[in-house]
């Protein structure tokens, strides 16, 4: 399986990499190939809502929106992995997700697989509410296949998150695939 992560954390050592880097490692012992793309390092725009891509055909905007999409219509899953920053995704992330629109229903017609890596300070067991209800919604909305979730709770430095259960969870969902 081609898979494609779509890491959102603006640092490149933190929480998020970890998990992201353990769903690799998993993954490819299981003999996939994994591409992460760093999507902060992107000149990516946000959506102007002009629909002149009529939600299926070429944005107006020539930035690497065009190099996500090409790579996730060629691939057979998403990773979304991202921090929780005020209980969503990152909004590096959030732009690439509003610019699916221009190839909605290519993305639709893919039935990708899907998966949520995500970490946070908090470890209220409210922390993901908002970021998952919306990551559920894209899997519907999408028609993704969500392989599972991995919330990393009470991650807040790098050396909190080594020391807890979430990169070995990280791990066995890429293992599993």
């Amino acid at each position: 399986m081609k898979i494609v992560v779509l890491m959102a954390s603006p640092n490149p050592h933190g929480s998020t990499s970890i998990l992201a880097e353990q769903f690799r490692k998993g993954a490819e012992e299981s003999g996939n190939s994994v591409e992460v793309i760093d999507v902060c390092r992107m000149n990516v725009a946000p959506c102007t809502g002009c629909v002149a891509c009529g939600y299926e055909g070429d944005c107006v905007q020539r930035d690497d929106s065009e190099l996500i999409r090409r790579k996730l219509l060629s691939s057979d899953m998403v990773v979304f992995a991202t921090p929780l920053y005020y209980y969503g995704m990152s909004a590096q992330l959030k732009t690439v997700v509003d610019r699916f629109c221009a190839y909605n229903s290519s993305l639709n017609r893919r039935h990708l697989k899907s998966a949520l890596l995500t970490v946070a300070w908090n470890s209220d067991d409210w922390t993901f509410d908002a970021l998952t209800a919306h990551y559920k919604t894209l899997v519907r909305y999408i028609n993704f296949e969500d392989m599972g979730m991995v919330l990393g709770y009470g991650c807040g430095t790098p050396s909190m998150t080594m020391s807890g259960e979430y990169p070995e969870k990280a791990y066995r969902l890429g293992r599993s695939l």
